[in-house]
């Protein structure tokens, strides 16, 4: 649904123009913020919810690199219009009509997608919820990696119901364990627009140019060239590195690293000042630009992929989309400011800008860092673990009592199909066997054997 008001936003704004004027243009960029906003709050939500624990940060990572994808395409049809398009309104209509192509293969491609199994399990439809977890594990129902699994998935949805029986927004924000998940997905996304990625991203000409870029094919490839270096790393982290480091470790990492880069660019900015006139980049601007393709293979290291992924991983499934929701208004909001304030500080503060950034990378981000905690190699269940929702003893007699629950369900299932098959092979007339079929079934310590005789013999079930 809502790739489709995305749709008719992006619309909106490529037909405006001429006597529709420029209203269109707000309008529209209105209805597909309200799209990918909400774009942006479910699908890390339903991706994380699907993904076996092991390769989770590394599937939720896919977000990130999309995000990549989609700044580097725009960097290279802007390229494209400056190189062969001077002036008429498909200077701007061609790049704001280009938002339906992915709009559209998203659209087309969730009628193809089955649903996430631990919403299934919390509307209480469980057997279906059971057979998406199969299909998307490729395993049998009946294998016991996903019956434990399941069990896991029911036994938190029934403790988050005994404990938020009537769920309203005082207790998904302040109930136990719920608000300093949320303090986190707030600060994260903060910090993450002022570790100044996105002021890089939006501005990146402008960047370019202040560091001695002059030229708008100039600014504009080397704008390209930065997009292409953040998809290939943010594609090796994701791929190498994502669900091996663990999400501390990248994180800090990623803000010391960028917090260092950054100190670099700005020294070199206030000590070789590039000048005005200047044909082609100087020396000294080279090397700011390789800082800046170095800062971005940083910020792909952690706090690019990883903040969707963090957040996806710590709220459960009955509070996650206000967690969502939240940490993507948080997003967007500062992504606003940032978008807002960002040319007024290139202009005002020069240098001062890259050391601004450099102070709240290593000041901020890595502080933080080192006070979240690890959810590397841990499943959403265990969340509430962590963060002291539940106690570790009482989810343990949780899990156990819905397996006893999955065991007792499916040997009864066995038990009746059992049944159903020798009522049908006493009705068939010819009956062959070379051998007589066995069903075992172990109820208690007693063992049960169920040997079903030929019918030209018995036609009783003797139970031993």
């Amino acid at each position: 649904m809502f790739s489709i008001i995305f749709s008719v936003g992006a619309i909106l704004q490529t037909i405006s123009g001429g006597s529709r004027g420029i209203g269109y243009i707000y309008g529209g960029r209105v209805v597909a913020g309200v799209g990918i906003g909400a774009i942006s709050a479910v699908a890390p939500a339903f991706v994380s919810e699907c993904c076996p624990k092991e390769v989770r940060g590394r599937i939720t990572g896919f977000f990130q690199i999309m995000v990549a994808v989609g700044v580097m395409i725009s960097y290279f049809i802007n390229l494209g219009i400056s190189l062969h398009i001077k002036t008429g309104p498909e200077v701007w209509r061609i790049p704001f009509g280009f938002q339906l192509v992915p709009a559209g293969i998203m659209t087309l491609g969730l009628l193809t997608v089955k649903e996430s199994p631990r919403w299934l399990a919390s509307k209480d439809r469980t057997e279906e919820a059971l057979a998406n977890l199969a299909y998307l594990r490729r395993l049998p129902r009946d294998d016991e990696r996903v019956r434990t699994e399941m069990a896991e998935i029911e036994a938190a949805i029934h403790e988050e119901r005994e404990a938020r029986a009537s769920l309203g927004l005082k207790e998904a924000f302040f109930g136990k364990g719920n608000f300093i998940r949320f303090v986190i997905a707030v600060v994260i996304f903060i910090l993450q627009q002022w570790s100044g990625q996105n002021s890089v991203n939006y501005y990146a000409p402008q960047i370019f140019q202040s560091i001695g870029y002059t030229g708008t094919s100039n600014s504009l490839l080397a704008s390209g060239i930065y997009g292409i270096v953040k998809v290939v790393a943010t594609t090796l982290f994701v791929f190498f590195l994502a669900d091996t480091w663990g999400r501390k470790l990248s994180l800090f990492v990623s803000a010391i690293g960028m917090g260092v880069l950054f100190f670099i660019i700005g020294a070199l900015l206030k000590t070789f000042p590039p000048p005005a006139d200047a044909a082609t980049p100087p020396p000294a601007s080279k090397a700011m630009a390789a800082m800046l393709y170095i800062y971005v293979c940083f910020y792909s290291l952690g706090w690019g992929p990883l903040p969707w992924v963090y957040v996806a991983d710590i709220f459960p499934t009955r509070t996650r989309h206000y967690g969502l929701a939240t940490a993507s208004a948080s997003q967007w909001l500062f992504n606003f400011v940032l978008s807002k304030v960002t040319p007024t500080m290139v202009t005002d503060l020069g240098y001062k800008l890259f050391l601004m950034f450099a102070t709240i990378n290593i000041g901020g981000m890595a502080v933080f860092t080192l006070l979240i905690p690890e959810t590397k190699g841990r499943s959403l269940e265990e969340m509430d673990v962590i963060f002291g929702s539940v106690k570790a003893e009482k989810r343990e007699a949780d899990i156990r009592k819905q397996e006893r629950a999955m065991d007792h369900e499916a040997n009864e299932t066995k038990s009746e199909r059992s049944l159903e098959g020798k009522g049908a092979s006493l009705s068939t007339p010819k009956f062959e066997a070379e051998e007589e079929p066995e069903i075992w079934q172990r109820s208690s310590s007693v063992e049960i054997v169920i040997k079903l005789l030929d019918a030209s013999e018995t036609d009783t079930v003797d139970q031993i």
